[in-house]
């Protein structure tokens, strides 16, 4: 732990870590609490080929928190496994439990992952002293990089801007992904660089990548990159070259894209219509951990004529 802890606080005098595009992958199932294979080989190596620059799994779009543990521990280690050192492998561990995200998190370090990705605890609002707390803790036994999560759509609870001024001062702690969808607090997140330039500010809503990353994020952790990871890299490389003509471009196939996401009619019909693609394009099943379900024909047949305008 300490040579981690001189290595990363080295770090700090260096450039963010993560940058490009890191899909938040769909965890590929064939059934309950049975891992699709083959169709997660296949998803890998068709993220992997679209050049994206690591791979996050057991967030959002994995459907983590509706995944048994030893699922989660299989997932983990077939993706360590398939991946091989090609690209970072970022795990998620966010828990109503600090010692289950432990154990998790100490899994993940023994199969090869390469950081660990944390939201606020959900079902209980904590309360931003508790958080700083609560992270403080898990910072002292965590044996990985930690990046941290808003998602206060689902936790119920920010990472306010003074609690992450606080956080910086952990050197393990290497940055936040940021899916509030709220430009005005990604901004605010973006003048902690000027404590930690060697943090990644990452960006969710795919939809917001190209202006988050004129404004100075480092990325896109966007769900539509598991459908068409090529697209939203070179949006991202758009971004960063500043060319105004192929954004406009890349940004019209990513608004036709997301048109998918408009298909049913319940909140989980954004992960339904990302693993209804990858259906559709042959790379993995759309069996969704229950409680939901995969989209019906009708759905599904909507969701495909959306990719055959792509």
């Amino acid at each position: 732990m300490d040579d981690c802890l001189k290595s990363m606080t080295n770090r700090q005098s260096l450039e963010p870590l993560y940058q490009g595009i890191v899909p938040p992958l769909v965890t590929p199932l064939s059934d309950r609490d049975k891992l699709d294979h083959e169709g997660a080989q296949r998803l890998l190596e068709h993220v992997v080929e679209g050049g994206v620059k690591g791979v996050f799994i057991l967030g959002t779009t994995g459907e983590a928190p509706s995944l048994s543990y030893a699922l989660r521990r299989d997932f983990i280690q077939l993706v360590n496994e398939v991946i091989d050192g090609r690209v970072p492998v970022l795990v998620g561990v966010t828990d109503t439990s600090l010692v289950e995200s432990l154990r998790l998190a100490d899994f993940a370090r023994q199969s090869g992952a390469d950081a660990v990705v944390l939201s606020t605890p959900y079902y209980f609002p904590a309360g931003q002293t508790e958080l700083i707390q609560y992270i403080a803790d898990i910072v002292e036994e965590v044996p990985l990089p930690l990046m941290l999560y808003n998602m206060p759509s689902l936790t119920k609870v920010w990472f306010e801007i003074d609690t992450l001024r606080t956080l910086t001062q952990h050197p393990q702690i290497v940055g936040v992904k940021d899916s509030s969808g709220d430009l005005k607090y990604f901004q605010q997140m973006l003048s902690l660089k000027e404590i930690r330039p060697d943090w990644s500010m990452l960006i969710g809503p795919e939809h917001l990548t190209a202006q988050a990353v004129a404004m100075g994020a480092d990325g896109g952790v966007n769900g539509g990159a598991n459908i068409y990871p090529q697209l939203f890299v070179d949006l991202y490389q758009a971004a960063v070259a500043e060319n105004h003509q192929k954004i406009e471009v890349l940004s019209q196939r990513v608004d036709r894209l997301q048109q998918i996401y408009t298909v049913g009619k319940y909140a989980s019909r954004f992960i339904k219509a990302t693993k209804c693609a990858l259906s559709i394009n042959g790379i993995c099943s759309d069996h969704m951990a229950e409680p939901f379900n995969h989209f019906m024909p009708p759905q599904r047949a909507e969701v495909s004529e959306i990719l055959a305008r792509m």
